[in-house]
């Protein structure tokens, strides 16, 4: 009986699809598939609000495949009229194929780091135990699947750097399978944790086993869409099954609350990191490890503060707060006496914003943000300053891991004509020197990186970032992307892309805002941007756009805006806001329905940086700037190309689907608007190499042929 309705289903699907495909509505010089509008009207606070493309939020159904299907097929039918986007592709691919390493760290005698030859679909971990030897593959992802959609996730090593835990997921999945594999031999352990999400993996001192975070298993054929509530902090100890594990902390009052477990590295105390959503706010528990059954201590109790843990001398933690410090500080607090009155600043706020902090050679070493790139700086565990790092210029720098008594450590250096270049540091003469430099088929000469600042609507002085060709004529008509994110308190700082280096190749500017919503300058910064103040992204992005048309960079047929998840939201507000003002808009994975984004998985907790359409005076915000809300019919719209994966579990497709469906019908104007679904695809992490050339080849040939590129070098 099952397989009989299971062929009636498949038939069913090929139907709709043999169906959709042909029956298609003419806009313009395209016909797009035709979308069933539906009768579903939602009542929020005495609002009614028409949602018809409800049944796409079903990913699975065979009407959503079939229309998933005929919209690819649209897509690609147009792409591959672009006569470039072969040569576009083929030089993608001669960029990309370049040695990427990543920031190597040290456990026991061995160092590890990450390593992709160049066109590897995931890149590889490497140990070696003397940085000159023979380097030996530890654990190879391209294994993991024949089509690369199997990703290295996360892994956490033992103190002796003698197994590791790591984690596998699946086709861009959030959820996580972690496994055990001892470093000497390369074999697997028999262990299996199933249902992690969000969650790191940190080993006792002992290695008899790792803490971890999960959720309940969700039930049959929801795990892409259901809700993630009530996160819970696990002991596993090695050896014995996953039904075995303690459970070491939950709330069951709060389903909104996350949990994360870390253990000192002097293995005295498990560190409780506990959030709610994604607010940069969070209250910090601990446990003392050197006695069986301890209670756990509620050190910080109150969401009033970021409250990040850096080390500890004996009962005394160190940590990197924002409290009484919007743009971060440095204090000590005393466990045995914990109260506010008693707590002990070390390094004070400066005008520079306070991104990360570690120690390292027994000293403080803090990362810190200067207008949107990196600075590091050394201080003695007093606090007194002890000196800067010299970076190579205005860029961006990672890594720095290690442990207080060490003497060396790692970093990594990029900026928007650079690639990524690895240092070693030599803590006690403060010298670094070049561990794996790239060789890559660019001259960073060749480019020019300028940033300036523009006024916004409100006077609010903004930084942004232009690079492109050296010598390229300001003329108002060279095509420009404009890049943005503005959003949960996410800076974004200048980083080497081969795509972006393609996108300059074929004559383009690439413009990167540091619009408010994001981290660049601390909590003021991002709080101008959460909430009631979302406008002010919208607002800051526009302006830089304007700001580049007046300076005769370009011309409003000759741009185009780029962003994804928190990103894609804003692009898609700004054109919906003001559909005159480019030639081209770029949405990816993006939140697009304001009014049920917090119904599906973990978008929940994005209410700290939205809001809740269930509060009266926050959907007034939300419905006033809500992309799908806002499209309006008989509007001529610039050309759109929507991407997004079909198993997007983090920002769920029905944004992009339902977006999608109603621009096509909106649409008034001849300008393609198409969209781009991948399968075997999430949220972007863990993406194979091929599936990321193939994908940015499309947008790049799309805005050839929408913005009327005339490549140089294609």
């Amino acid at each position: 009986m099952r397989s009989v309705r299971l062929c009636a289903a498949l038939a069913a699907a090929l139907l709709l699809a043999t169906g959709c495909s042909h029956q298609r509505r003419q806009s313009g010089p395209l016909q797009y598939p035709e979308a069933r509008q539906g009768d579903v009207v939602d009542d929020y606070n005495g609002v009614k609000v028409a949602d018809p493309y409800r049944w796409l939020e079903d990913p699975d159904s065979p009407e959503t495949r079939a229309w998933i299907e005929a919209e690819n097929e649209l897509t690609q039918d147009y792409l591959k009229s672009v006569r470039q986007r072969k040569a576009i592709q083929d030089r993608l691919t001669e960029v990309w194929n370049y040695e990427k390493y990543g920031v190597p760290f040290k456990r026991g005698d061995h160092y590890f780091y990450m390593k992709n030859d160049g066109l590897q679909n995931q890149s590889v971990l490497y140990t070696v135990k003397g940085l000159d030897d023979e380097p030996r593959v530890l654990i190879d992802p391209n294994t993991f699947s024949a089509d690369g959609t199997v990703a290295l996730a996360g892994m956490g090593f033992t103190d002796d750097g003698s197994l590791v835990a790591y984690a596998k997921a699946d086709g861009g999945s959030d959820w996580n399978t972690w496994y055990v594999r001892n470093v000497e031999t390369g074999e697997d352990l028999p262990d299996t944790i199933e249902w992690a999400k969000f969650s790191g993996a940190s080993w006792r001192k002992d290695n008899s086993g790792f803490y971890y975070s999960r959720y309940d298993a969700p039930a049959e054929g929801e795990k892409l869409q259901s809700k993630n509530e009530f996160q819970k902090l696990y002991f596993h100890r090695l050896g014995t099954p996953q039904a075995e594990d303690q459970l070491v902390y939950e709330d069951r009052d709060n389903p909104d609350y996350g949990f994360g477990g870390y253990v000192t590295d002097d293995g005295n105390y498990l560190i409780i990191v506990v959030n709610k959503g994604t607010e940069r706010m969070n209250l910090l528990y601990y446990q003392d490890l050197r006695q069986e059954g301890a209670p756990v201590v509620k050190l910080i109790d109150n969401f009033d503060a970021q409250y990040s843990f850096i080390d500890n001398d004996g009962p005394t933690f160190w940590f990197n707060t924002d409290f009484d410090a919007p743009r971060g500080r440095v204090v000590a607090i005393d466990t045995g006496h914990p109260d506010r009155s008693n707590w002990k600043e070390l390094v004070p706020e400066t005008e520079d914003t306070l991104t990360s902090a570690g120690t390292i050679n027994n000293q403080f070493i803090l990362g810190y943000m200067r207008d949107a790139h990196d600075i590091v700086k050394f201080f003695d565990l007093d606090g007194s300053f002890a000196r800067e790092l010299d970076l190579p210029g205005i860029g961006s720098a990672g890594g720095f891991s290690g442990k207080r008594g060490d003497t060396e450590t790692f970093y990594s250096y990029t900026s928007f004509s650079t690639p990524s270049t690895v240092y070693r540091y030599d803590c006690t003469s403060g010298q670094s020197t070049v561990f794996r430099k790239p060789d890559v088929d660019v001259n960073p000469d060749d480019y020019v990186t300028k940033q300036i600042f523009y006024t916004s609507k409100d006077g609010t002085r903004v930084p942004m970032f232009i690079t492109h060709r050296r010598g390229m004529e300001l003329n108002g008509k060279n095509p420009t992307l404009l890049y943005g994110y503005g959003g949960f308190n996410i800076p974004l700082t200048p980083y080497f892309s081969p795509s972006n280096l393609v996108w300059m190749e074929m004559g383009g500017v690439y413009a990167v805002a540091n619009i408010r919503g994001g981290g660049e300058y601390g909590r003021a910064w991002h709080e101008a941007g959460m909430r009631k103040n979302r406008q002010n992204v919208f607002d800051d992005f526009i302006a830089a756009a304007e700001w580049l048309i007046d300076n005769n960079y370009t011309n409003s047929s000759k741009l185009a805006i780029s962003g994804g998840s928190n990103g894609g939201l804003l692009v898609a507000a700004c054109m919906v806001q003001r559909p005159d003002l480019y030639g081209a808009v770029l949405p990816a994975v993006g939140v697009l329905d304001m009014l049920r984004f917090n119904k599906f998985t973990i978008g929940w907790a994005w209410e700290s940086d939205y809001g809740s359409p269930q509060n009266p005076d926050e959907f007034k915000v939300l419905y006033s700037y809500s992309p799908l809300h806002n499209l309006k019919p008989g509007t001529h719209y610039p050309a759109v190309l929507i991407t997004t994966g079909d198993h997007d579990d983090r920002v769920v497709p029905a944004h992009s689907f339902k977006f999608a469906a109603t621009l096509q019908a909106d649409q008034a104007g001849s300008a393609p608007t198409l969209i781009r679904i991948e399968t075997r695809a999430g949220h972007g992490a863990g993406k194979p190499t091929w599936m990321r050339i193939e994908e940015q080849a499309d947008q790049w040939a799309f805005l050839v042929k929408t913005l009327d590129m005339k490549p140089k070098k294609i």
